[in-house]
């Protein structure tokens, strides 16, 4: 069995890399930061977040309504729908929360939904009922903006590769991939964990999508069948994380995000301590996997069969489900650290070394000089 294990493993491992362009060094260096965008008070992508939106609450609707608005803007190729559900909680009795998931995709312009597979990006965002005021800053408002940022850094190369195919007329010659974002709502318990108090829009969405047929002849069955690979984000923004390799069928993606954090730290484009290690699993072995994980969105994507690599601190962030788990402590350096894993992950997952725009000379030389260090350690930061 040991032996059956460890080949299963093996080739996992090999048939991952198959379509899977690693970003050169230059591309690397030149990711965008976010900068700005992800100022706690001011930034236009993460601060809007940073409120509390309990579901069916007005700060629900406001950030809901922040996806819609900065996507409309930003990123109007992409495709913004909802899916809405309500259940009763056990703190509202027979009353009925609404629950509303935003599914924001991206597809090959020549496709039909049924033959592109996905790679979906995935976070809640919703925070929860108590303790009052409750922000969730890592939980998980800091990892929808890494989201967002990821899918803004690589959309004009995604634009140029699918318009370079289609001028060549290899467009539809190979496997059609998408990215997805999917911003789940009702994760957070209401009373406590259990399996009806909680994940209340990721099991509406998993359901509703299993049952969701695609047109006949088309690549992929299902709706839930077109996700490739769930990258699920939860609890990131503070210092110094640890990220096991849960699951033994995507540990050759971990491993791919592992190599993409050891570069960035090689090229010295990151900026967390030097001795932060993010991802430091990437050397176990098939033997080492055990069944359990944990509780969340992707748990009932999972028991249907979808591919799951979950990003989550083993143990919690210090701040976990208190009132401290705010703007203030989140770590910038490290939020930064991980948009730019993420969008590296997906510019290498969509083959778009090649596409992405190379920066002006001025400015590619001022973010280079940014982001080097001294032999000190510290940052040179350019007025």
């Amino acid at each position: 069995m040991t032996v059956l294990l460890s080949f299963f493993f093996g080739l996992c491992a090999v048939l991952g890399v198959i379509g899977y362009t690693p970003l050169s060094d230059e591309t690397l260096r030149n990711l965008p930061a976010a900068g700005a965008d992800f100022d706690i008070k001011t930034g236009s992508i993460l601060a809007p977040i940073l409120i509390p939106r309990v579901p069916g609450t007005p700060g629900s609707l406001a950030v809901q309504q922040h996806f819609v608005n900065w996507f409309s803007t930003n990123l109007p190729k992409w495709n913004v729908e909802f899916q809405n559900s309500t259940s009763t909680t056990p703190v509202t009795g027979e009353r009925h929360v609404p629950f509303a998931n935003l599914i924001i995709t991206r597809d090959p312009p020549w496709t039909k939904p049924g033959d592109v597979g996905r790679l979906a990006l995935v976070a809640h965002y919703d925070s929860k009922l108590s303790p009052v005021g409750f922000i969730g800053a890592t939980d998980s408002a800091a990892p929808c903006a890494m989201i967002m940022h990821a899918a803004r850094s690589v959309d004009e190369a995604l634009t140029k590769k699918w318009e370079a195919m289609q001028a060549e007329g290899t467009n539809g010659l190979d496997e059609e991939k998408g990215v997805q974002i999917l911003f789940l709502d009702g994760e957070e318990a209401f009373l406590s964990w259990t399996d009806s108090d909680s994940l209340y829009g990721a099991r509406s969405l998993a359901e509703q999508w299993d049952t969701t047929p695609h047109a006949a002849m088309s690549t992929y069955h299902t709706v839930l069948s077109s996700i490739t690979l769930f990258l699920l984000l939860d609890l990131l923004g503070t210092a110094k994380p640890r990220i096991p390799s849960y699951f033994k069928t995507t540990h050759w993606a971990y491993q791919h995000l592992s190599g993409i954090e050891s570069r960035l730290r090689s090229l010295g484009i990151m900026q967390s301590a030097a001795d932060a290690n993010f991802l430091p699993e990437a050397g176990k072995t098939a033997n080492q996997f055990y069944q359990g994980g944990i509780q969340d969105d992707h748990i009932p994507f999972m028991a249907r069969g979808v591919e799951v690599l979950h990003i989550i601190p083993s143990p919690f962030p210090h701040v976990w489900h208190t009132l401290a788990d705010d703007g203030e402590h989140l770590d910038g350096a490290t939020v930064e650290d991980w948009a730019r894993m993420v969008t590296a992950f997906v510019g290498e997952w969509m083959d778009l070394e090649g596409y992405f725009p190379t920066p002006p000379k001025a400015l590619h030389e001022r973010q280079t000089m940014t982001e080097r260090k001294t032999e000190l350690g510290d940052y040179i930061v350019l007025a």
